[in-house]
């Protein structure tokens, strides 16, 4: 482990069993990076941290950096814990990165009281595709596509998801680039159907925040606004905001993740809004 400042930083081991899960090893292995804020006996001894895993986006072809680093420093600039998963992409397919991340919530969960971390507030989070990781893992924690891979109980739920223009819909304004990363060849109807994920969503589907912009033309708003309808449906909380001005993937809408003619200042509003929902929780 690493420290820089106040910050200890550390590449995990996720120790993914691809073969027992049925799967095919990646190309090159998931990256799992925490960054880890120490407590000082001086005013915060005991305190325990929300946790965010964060899962950027790249349309299932690779993970942006843009979406790594620069939301890390945000969640960790409001005092929580945060933790960066390089997901296995494209020529991996389904179900690899969901696995791997449903492996990082739980291995963040068995780490919980040595990493200062509250069990109860681990939190996903995810851009574009990541996004639809992110919300794949809020609905799937209880199916049979991780359960007959060996994620029994609660370990790997994530306790709220955080999605920011995510690729949601694989039947209705569907990222279709997204979708044939992640599927290869087993890109067919039914497969769009099951990843739709709004036809997924359950009672038993986290807490969640959603963000767009309406100029989005990647991953169109309808996608956020097509899971925010299905979790009303199912009683589940969640805080939806539609931005009206800017384009895909502004990130945390400043200049450490954007060039200057992308940056939007009223974009940005949306991370004191998801600092504030967190406490909430």
């Amino acid at each position: 482990m690493t420290g820089v400042g106040i910050v200890f930083i550390e590449e995990l081991h996720l120790g993914v069993d691809y073969e027992k899960c049925g799967l095919k090893s990646p190309e090159k292995a998931p990256v799992f990076t925490g960054y880890i804020l120490k407590n000082y006996d001086e005013y915060c001894k005991n305190r325990l941290r929300p946790a965010v895993i964060i899962c950027p986006g790249g349309g299932y072809f690779y993970t942006s950096d843009r979406e790594a680093t620069p939301m890390a420093t945000e969640f960790l600039a409001a005092g929580m814990n945060a933790f960066v998963l390089r997901y296995s992409c494209a020529p991996s397919r389904f179900p690899t990165a969901l696995v791997e991340l449903a492996t990082a919530v739980k291995l963040v969960r068995q780490h919980a009281k040595e990493w200062n971390i509250d069990p109860d507030k681990i939190i996903v989070q995810g851009g574009s595709a990541g996004g639809h990781l992110a919300a794949s893992l809020g609905v799937f924690w209880d199916d049979d596509v991780l359960r007959s891979r060996g994620f029994q109980g609660k370990e790997h739920k994530p306790n709220a998801l955080i999605l920011a223009y995510p690729v949601i819909s694989g039947t209705s304004h569907p990222h279709m680039d997204s979708f044939k990363n992640l599927l290869g060849d087993d890109l067919t109807n039914e497969m769009l159907e099951f990843l739709s994920l709004e036809k997924r969503v359950s009672k038993n589907t986290p807490p969640t925040f959603l963000w767009h912009t309406l100029e989005d033309e990647v991953a169109y708003p309808q996608n956020s606004m097509l899971f925010a309808s299905a979790l009303m449906e199912c009683g589940v909380p969640l805080e939806l905001h539609i931005f009206p001005e800017g384009s895909h993937s502004l990130v945390n809408g400043n200049e450490i993740a954007n060039v200057p003619e992308r940056i939007r200042p009223k974009v940005r509003a949306w991370i004191p809004m998801v600092m504030d929902w967190i406490k909430k929780l």
